[in-house]
Parts: C-alpha cells; structure tokens; sequence
C-alpha cells in the first residue's frame, strides 16, 4: 500500500534510477543531493544548461526572473517556475511542472506534471505524477518535538529514522486549498483531500479525506 511502487509512477523518467531500487519512498529523501550531483554532468548539453554551480535546466523552462533557484537542482522539460517562486536545494523538478508565485521546495522530488502553483511550502517530500496542491496548502517536514517520524498505517507503527518527512503524494492526488499534511503522511493513488483539512498518518487510494473521522471511497461514476 504504501511502498513505492504502489504510489508513485516514475518509469522513463530522469529519477528512475533513484526510484527503482527504493522499497519505501521516504527511504530515497537521503540520496536526493548526491543523485543530482551524479546525473547533472550527464545530461545532454543539446537539452540542458547549467546555469550556475550544480543547476541544471532543460532549455523549454521558462523561469521568471523574480525566482530564486539554489543548487543541487535539476528541472526538466516543459515545466515553468513563476515569479517569487524559492527552490532551496536538493530539488528534483520533472517534466510539464508548474511551480508557482511564492512556493518554496527543499528536498523533494516533483515527479512530472506536479502542480505546486500558489503559496505552497514543499519540504522533505515526493509528489508523484499529475498531483496537485491547492493553494496554500503545505506539507509541514518536521514534529513538534522535533524526534524521528514514524509513519503509521492502519495502526501498524513503522520507524523511519528520519527527523524531516514531509508528505508522499500518489499518482493524481488532489489536496485543497490551506491544507496541512502533517509531518509522514501518505496519500494514496487518486485520493482528494478536502480544503482546510489537517491530515496525519495514511489516505488509502481512491478515497476522500474529509476529516480524520471521514475518509469514504470514492464511487465510481
């Protein structure tokens, strides 16, 4: 349910190699730096350029001058980075994504046609193909307490070691405006999540997050 392969599609895409060997996807938020720094110099230098020290950007971005982008970062074909947009490092950005006015990403993967385009805060997290943040809403990367995340699954508990995990987004999850995915949560393969919502712990595939005591499967039509 919640290992990599059940959640996100990343076949013929630059992070296959990074994804593919990956049980759990939280477990790949420790390799993201060195990847890039691997397959950076790699990439073709008919598509991409590297603009400044370990950045690399394929020549149909289109990035507003307004946008603030720190290396390790890669950002693949078609995608487009709008003004105030802040991408802080450590950053995978795939094809047709559109990261948007005052968004901040550190960390993280957008796999390919990932929308984050309003006053989103992604850290420490995955984003699977055709997923979609509303505006306002963020993925928080960090407890209170400031201890390990620990990922719980239909009252299975599963230690992760890691103190930054933000949230893993599946294949077509919708999340609404000003929600907040508290820090490990999992959203299965066409989920939504409901606006304003406060979301912990695991949303199975197809279902509606309504609130914690209010997640139903979505019917079909």
């Amino acid at each position: 349910m919640i290992k990599t392969k059940d959640l996100i599609t990343y076949q013929n895409t630059l992070v296959e190699a990074l994804l593919a060997e990956i049980e759990y996807p939280w477990q790949v938020l420790s390799q993201i730096h060195d990847y890039i720094l691997e397959i950076g110099p790699k990439l073709s230098i008919e598509d991409f350029k590297q603009i400044d020290d370990n950045i690399w950007i394929h020549n149909s971005v289109k990035i507003a001058k307004t946008s603030t982008i720190i290396g390790p970062t890669i950002i693949d074909e078609n995608t487009e980075i709008r003004p105030g947009a802040f991408i802080r490092g450590n950053v995978f950005i795939g094809k047709n994504c559109v990261v948007g006015n005052s968004t901040e990403i550190k960390n993280s993967l957008l796999i390919e046609h990932v929308e984050v385009p309003h006053y989103n805060y992604v850290g420490d997290s995955i984003l699977a193909p055709y997923s979609h943040l509303g505006a306002g809403s963020i993925t928080s990367n960090i407890k209170a307490d400031r201890q390990n995340i620990i990922i719980n699954v239909n009252g299975e508990k599963i230690e992760t070691g890691l103190r930054k995990i933000g949230a893993i987004l599946g294949d077509h999850v919708e999340i609404g405006c000003n929600a907040v995915l508290n820090p490990g949560t999992i959203i299965g393969k066409n989920s939504h999540v409901y606006p304003l919502s406060m979301v912990r712990g695991y949303v199975p595939s197809n279902h509606i997050y309504k609130n914690k005591s209010e997640i139903v499967l979505i019917e079909d039509k």
